[in-house]
């Protein structure tokens, strides 16, 4: 099992070997902005990297939304994200799930999931596997309860599309750690990547603040038991920088062979 960290984009091998990770996430642009992607120079290092890679693609995407003006600048973003991806060899692009407007109607968000891995497919495909992850606010998400989880795998299942669980997500979105492996993979089948971060806020209040393993208000073994039921490659998305993330990986490293209630 792989264990790593969202890092910073100039040096992210640099920034694996400060908190001793064997994997590492980051941005490609301004997680805030529709700018594509630029060329990166240390491309040949990291595709030969022995830390594997993941990409988070721009909070900004949001492929499901009846909204021209995001809709389809979200699809060519995404896709232009998983090119840029593919050539540093990263394992999988994360793309959150998306929602749609208040009053829209959420079976048109699911469709908009289906047609943008349809763009894809015409335009030769995804360059890595795309893994949408769970989010933690909004009554008209896409992926924030399991119900419309499943909704949305209906429309995407056809395609490869990979799942990344994030626990605070869950905790905050409103629901229970306790057998949520079970409940995901019985929707997708999979869980390819885990975000284990505790969260600042309480269960359901539908605020994505991450917290540190230690603290929060998530029991941290539940963290680690989502994480030995997934049997995925996992990811801290905690603050403190390299010392903060460096002994939550610490912590997961110590933890993970030691029993804990199942999740």
């Amino acid at each position: 099992m792989r264990i790593g960290a969202h890092v910073d984009s100039a040096d992210p091998l640099s920034e694996a070997t400060t908190r001793q990770a064997e994997a590492v996430q980051f941005f490609l642009s301004d997680p805030q902005g529709w700018k594509a992607p630029e060329k990166r120079e240390d491309a040949d290092l990291l595709r030969a990297a022995e830390v594997d890679l993941y990409v988070h693609a721009p909070y900004v995407i949001n492929v499901a939304t009846l909204n021209n003006r995001i809709r389809i600048p979200s699809r060519k973003l995404l896709l232009g994200h998983a090119t840029a991806a593919g050539q540093i060899g990263a394992k999988g692009l994360i793309v959150h799930g998306g929602h749609v407007n208040a009053g829209d109607d959420l079976a048109v968000g699911f469709d908009n999931w289906r047609k943008t891995f349809a763009y894809a497919a015409d335009s030769g495909g995804f360059a890595v596997p795309v893994l949408i992850e769970n989010t933690a606010g909004g009554d008209n998400a896409c992926a924030r309860r399991l119900d419309a989880l499943a909704r949305l795998w209906d429309a995407v299942g056809e395609y490869e599309v990979g799942f990344c669980l994030d626990t605070c997500h869950a905790h905050a979105g409103g629901e229970e750690l306790l057998d949520l492996v079970d409940r995901v993979k019985a929707i997708t089948g999979r869980i390819d990547l885990v975000h284990a971060n505790n969260s600042k806020d309480a269960f359901g209040s539908g605020r994505d603040r991450h917290d540190n393993l230690g603290g929060g208000t998530i029991d941290p073994e539940l963290v680690v038991a989502v994480i030995r039921a997934a049997d995925a490659p996992v990811i801290v998305e905690t603050p403190g920088g390299a010392d903060g993330q460096g002994a939550d990986i610490a912590f997961l490293r110590e933890r993970i062979g030691a029993g804990s209630v199942a999740a």
